[in-house]
C-alpha cells in the first residue's frame, strides 16, 4: 500500500530486489546467493572466444549480478557498478569533452560541486550552477553548447526537490541530444525513479541507502538507452574505476532488504521531522514529508515516499549547533548517510567544506544547519537523543529567549 497521497509504490519492487540477477540457475552449484568471483581473469575456449568474461575490469559475474538487480529496481534496461558516486560522476561526465557545458543544481552534494568546479572546469568543462527548482531559471540557463544537465532532489543538504519530468521536458525540447542525469541517492530506487519522469541517466550513490550498511562504497549508473550504454560500458573499462567483487556482493546483499529499510527509515524520519517542528529550540525543519516543505506537493507527484535525510536549523549560533552535535549518544556525528544507524552532521564544517563561503550563505548552508540521517533504531529512542541534545544546546546559553 502506497503512502497517502503519493505515488503508488513500484511493482513486484521487493521480489526483484531479492531474485533478479540471483537466479541460481546461472550456476553449475545452484547457489542461492552468487558467489564472490574473485578471479582477475577467465580461461578463453580459443583466441578471442571467451565465455562471457575475459578480465575482471571489462567484466566480472558477481558484478553482472548486482548490475542486473539494480536495473530491474530502476526500471532501467542497463546497469553499470563503478568505484564510488564520484567514480560514477566521472565516467559521465567523460560522455563529453572540453569545450562541451555542464549546467549543474546548484545544491549538491559537496564532492559533486568539487568535482565540477575544480576539476571538470579546469580541463576545459563549461560548468555552470543553477537552481533548478525553478523551471524558468533552468531555461534561461541552457547554453547551444550544453550537453549535460545535472540534477540532484532531494538536494544535499537543504533537501530542495527539482521536478524530474518539467526539467526533462524544457530541456529535451530545447535538445533532444542534452543528456539529463539525476543523481538519486537521497531517495533510492524504492521511492523515486527518474528514468520514469524523462531522465536519461539515473545514478547513485550506492554507499547510501542502496547499499544500506554504512560498509561499502560504489557508485551505479542505470539507463535505458543502447548508444550511452555503449559508450558508458566502454568508458567503464577504459576509464577502470569498478568496484570489487567483494564490494558488489556486499551491495547485492544490502538491496535485498532495501523496500524493508526505506519503509522504517520513512516512519522513523516522519516521527522526528514532526517532533522537531513542533520544537520551540528548533528554528526550520525541512523535510520532504511534511506539509510545511515548499516542494510537498511536488515530492508526493514523484515521489513513492520519503528517505530518512532531514535538514533543520538550530535556535542560536555555531557553538549551539556543535553543542547539540556533541552531546548525541545514539546518533553518531560522522560523514555519510542512508546506513542502518542514525548519523548527524554539520554540513558546512563537515560534507560540504569544500564550498565556498558565499556559496553556502547563498545556499543557506549556515553554522546552525544541522543534517541528520535516521537510521532504523526503535522511533522512541531516537526522538530521546534529540532531546536531550536539544536541552543540552539550550543549557549553554540563556540568549536564544525561548
Amino acid at each position: 500500500i502506497s503512502a497517502a497521497g503519493y505515488q503508488p509504490l513500484f511493482k513486484s519492487f521487493a521480489t526483484d530486489a531479492i531474485h533478479v540477477g540471483s537466479e541460481p540457475e546461472q550456476w553449475n552449484s545452484r547457489a542461492v546467493v552468487p558467489p564472490i568471483s574473485l578471479s582477475t581473469t577467465f580461461k578463453q575456449h580459443g583466441p578471442g572466444k571467451h565465455a562471457g568474461f575475459e578480465y575482471s575490469r571489462s567484466g566480472n559475474p558477481t558484478r553482472s549480478c548486482l548490475e542486473r538487480a539494480v536495473a530491474a529496481l530502476d526500471g532501467a534496461q542497463y546497469c553499470l557498478a563503478l568505484a564510488s558516486g564520484l567514480a560514477a560522476t566521472l565516467t559521465i561526465t567523460h560522455l563529453f569533452k572540453a569545450g562541451d557545458g555542464i549546467l549543474c543544481m546548484n545544491d549538491v552534494y559537496g564532492g559533486t560541486n568539487r568535482y565540477f568546479r575544480k576539476i571538470a572546469a579546469e580541463v576545459g568543462f563549461d560548468v555552470s550552477f543553477a537552481d533548478l527548482t525553478k523551471l524558468e531559471l533552468l531555461k534561461a540557463a541552457l547554453k547551444p553548447n550544453t550537453k549535460m544537465v545535472w540534477i540532484e532532489t532531494p538536494t544535499n543538504p537543504t533537501m530542495k526537490v527539482v521536478d524530474i519530468k518539467g526539467c526533462a521536458d524544457i530541456v529535451h525540447e530545447h535538445n533532444k541530444d542534452i543528456i539529463v542525469v539525476v543523481d538519486n541517492t537521497f531517495m533510492s530506487a524504492y521511492f523515486q525513479r527518474p528514468l520514469a519522469l524523462g531522465a536519461d541517466i539515473c545514478m547513485h550513490s550506492a554507499t547510501k541507502y542502496m547499499n544500506g550498511h554504512s560498509d561499502v562504497v560504489m557508485g551505479l549508473i542505470s539507463l535505458n538507452r543502447d548508444d550511452i550504454y555503449e559508450r558508458l560500458k566502454f568508458l567503464q573499462n577504459a576509464l577502470g574505476a569498478v568496484p570489487s567483487p567483494f564490494d558488489c556482493y556486499m551491495c547485492n546483499r544490502g538491496l535485498k532488504t532495501l523496500h524493508v529499510r526505506m519503509k522504517q527509515h520513512f516512519k522513523n524520519a516522519m516521527a522526528v521531522a514532526q517532533f522537531l517542528e513542533a520544537d520551540p529550540r528548533v528554528d526550520k525543519v525541512i523535510f520532504p514529508g511534511l506539509p510545511s516543505h515548499p516542494q510537498h506537493e511536488l515530492t508526493k507527484r514523484q515521489c513513492t515516499g520519503c528517505p530518512g535525510m532531514i535538514t533543520f536549523y538550530i535556535k542560536g549560533k555555531l557553538e549551539h549547533a556543535s553543542t547539540f552535535l556533541s552531546s548525541l549518544k545514539l546518533f553518531a556525528l560522522a560523514e555519510s548517510l542512508g546506513g542502518y544507524e542514525s548519523l548527524a552532521e554539520h554540513p558546512a564544517i563537515m560534507t560540504h567544506a569544500s564550498v565556498s563561503e558565499n556559496e553556502r550563505k547563498e545556499l543557506g548552508i549556515s553554522d546552525t544547519l544541522i543534517r541528520l540521517s535516521v537510521g532504523l533504531e526503535d522511533e522512541e529512542d531516537i526522538i530521546a537523543d534529540l532531546d536531550q541534545a536539544l536541552a543540552a544546546a539550550v543549557s549553554i546559553s540563556v540568549d536564544l529567549n525561548i
